[in-house]
């Protein structure tokens, strides 16, 4: 019996920036950013009843005018919501070692932060920015990035 198993590869991921987003372009002009999201969650320890912390860094990937726009309005510590797929690169460590990380390869980034009035911002609006990327601006030029980006 063959059974066929849906593509589905879909995260959502909230937190803030843990660095400045980082912008290049590959050979043909397409901008690229790169930056991590520290995401927590608070839990409690079923052994002693005391809350804890858990923090997971995940570097995401974000491709076309939403890679620009990103540097343009994030900095380390704004938080953002991102939707996008996993996705596996494999590159070469300074040792010489192969390894192996996962990312998200972002389709849509939420601004979730505002300029305050002392900053010379107004009232926040009553829905937060949203950069979209068409999914072909986040297949098409890949092949232009070589390295891995840290």
């Amino acid at each position: 019996m063959d059974i066929r198993i849906p593509e589905q590869n879909c995260v959502f991921i909230a937190g803030r920036l843990t660095r400045d987003p980082e912008l290049r372009f590959t050979q043909k002009g397409q901008g690229v950013s790169f930056f991590d999201v520290a995401v927590n969650r608070r839990y409690r320890d079923l052994a002693t009843g005391e809350w804890k912390d858990d923090t997971v860094f995940v570097p995401v990937t974000v491709w076309g005018q939403v890679a620009e726009r990103c540097k343009e309005k994030l900095k380390k510590g704004s938080p953002v919501h991102v939707e996008g797929r996993l996705a596996s690169t494999e590159y070469t460590d300074k040792a010489g070692q192969k390894r192996k990380m996962m990312k998200v390869t972002a389709r849509r980034v939420q601004f979730l932060a505002y300029a305050t009035p002392a900053e010379g911002g107004g009232a926040a609006p009553e829905t937060p920015e949203v950069a979209e990327s068409a999914e072909s601006d986040v297949k098409s030029d890949a092949s232009g990035m070589d390295e891995v980006p840290f």
